[in-house]
């Protein structure tokens, strides 16, 4: 029996999924940390685990320490401590350095964490990705763009699910983010070159630092590009078959990035882009699921429940190769405007034309606010054996269905 603690912050519904199929693990005794109290947690989840600790901070590294010892009169001495949160990566290898609890360690965790390092571990190891800089006052950043040109991409230096995240085109954009940022005498900022190419992602199993398995989906458009276009409705697709030479690239530059950054069990998350020359560049590497649906999608696509196998990963050490049976893809449904939803149209239509090949979904709700979200305010997920199917049918939903939104006075 393997007794582990799940810090899962704020018990929300993806969250929660994978808290579930980690407690309900064969041979796994699971309590949760969280800032929820007793009564505050779901009835199904409190009757899953085994032992619950409230904490005020879940991103204090000390609080967790206290949180695990605390719980050991619950369900005994600790094994493993595991979240799948981007920001909790750091926290918990602190806290496993603390407790002798095994996992990945701080200067992994800050590897994948900290964007600015992360881009100095791959280019010292030869793995393509931008250029960049940290920079924290106005002649760093004028000194980088004049080197590198526009466009560029500012973000924070830990950021993740492209929060915050500018993307500069102009002198114009340009003047405007340093004048938005220099408010804050303290902050620093991450400048980097602005990739082009097709975007794509590469979410991958490794075990005892070897890369045993990976999936590939493709982003249309980029995110970057949602994100500056708010009312955009955009698309993830995961192919059927990845075994073209398009992803060759890829293949050999994943693993190799993940071993550079000491990635050694784990499931990861990589954004990467397929440049117009047919090279790869490394965007963004993450050690923990993906979001936005993909990690669902990798179950649809190959008829497996994802959070389990991720459980079975991280705290079984134990993986199944899954057969890629299907091609999946994610329609992202966003209103024009702001305010809340007023009505979701052709919502019928697609449902006579395309229903058949839905399986999962999220339709945005009258008088549901307009989200701060990329992902917007609902999603459609279809699967098929054949790609070409799935994309038609995402080009479908996206003409077909449209969020209204109106300002509410």
């Amino acid at each position: 029996m393997v007794v582990a603690a799940f810090v899962a912050p704020y018990l929300l519904d993806a969250t929660t999924r994978f808290v579930l199929a980690a407690a309900r693990l064969p041979g796994v005794r699971l309590a949760v940390i969280t800032t929820a109290s007793p009564d505050q947690v779901p009835p199904q989840l409190r009757e899953a685990v085994a032992g619950h600790w409230q904490v005020a901070d879940p991103l204090d590294p000390q609080q967790l320490v206290d949180a695990v010892r605390g719980l050991t009169a619950q369900v005994g001495q600790v094994e493993r401590l595991v979240g799948v949160l981007e920001q909790l990566q750091v926290p918990l290898a602190q806290a496993r350095g603390a407790l002798g609890i095994p996992g990945m360690d701080e200067d992994t965790a800050r590897n994948v964490r900290e964007k600015s390092r992360m881009k100095e571990v791959l280019r010292h190891a030869g793995v393509p990705c931008a250029r960049h800089q940290l920079v924290a006052r106005t002649e760093e950043a004028t000194t980088f763009l004049a080197e590198v040109g526009l466009p560029l991409v500012a973000k924070p230096p830990a950021g993740a699910g492209a929060q915050a995240t500018y993307r500069l085109d102009t002198l114009e954009d340009f003047r405007s983010w340093l004048d938005a940022v220099r408010g804050d005498p303290d902050e620093v900022w991450l400048l980097e070159e602005f990739l082009t190419g097709r975007e794509h992602t590469f979410d991958s199993v490794t075990l005892g630092g070897e890369t045993l398995w990976s999936s590939i989906s493709d982003y249309v458009p980029p995110p970057l590009e949602v994100l500056r276009t708010p009312w955009v409705q955009w698309t993830v697709v995961l192919p059927r078959h990845i075994d073209g030479p398009e992803y060759d690239g890829i293949k050999r530059i994943g693993p190799a990035a993940l071993q550079a950054l000491g990635v050694q069990d784990a499931f990861s998350h990589m954004e990467w882009f397929a440049r117009p020359d047919g090279s790869v560049a490394v965007s963004e590497v993450g050690a923990r699921p993906p979001g936005a649906q993909i990690a669902s999608m990798i179950g649809f696509s190959h008829d497996i429940d994802f959070h389990t196998m991720w459980a079975e990963l991280v705290l079984l050490d134990r993986f199944t190769e899954p057969e890629r049976r299907y091609a999946t893809g994610t329609a992202y449904l966003r209103g024009q405007g702001r305010g809340r939803v007023r009505a979701v149209h052709g919502v019928e239509e697609m449902q006579r034309r395309i229903g058949h090949l839905v399986v999962d979904s999220r339709l945005p709700r009258p008088g549901q606010p307009a989200s701060t979200s990329y992902e917007g305010e609902g999603y459609v997920t279809v699967r098929h054996e054949d790609t070409d199917v799935v994309r038609q049918a995402l080009a479908e939903i996206l003409r077909g269905l449209r969020v209204e939104l109106v300002e509410v006075t």
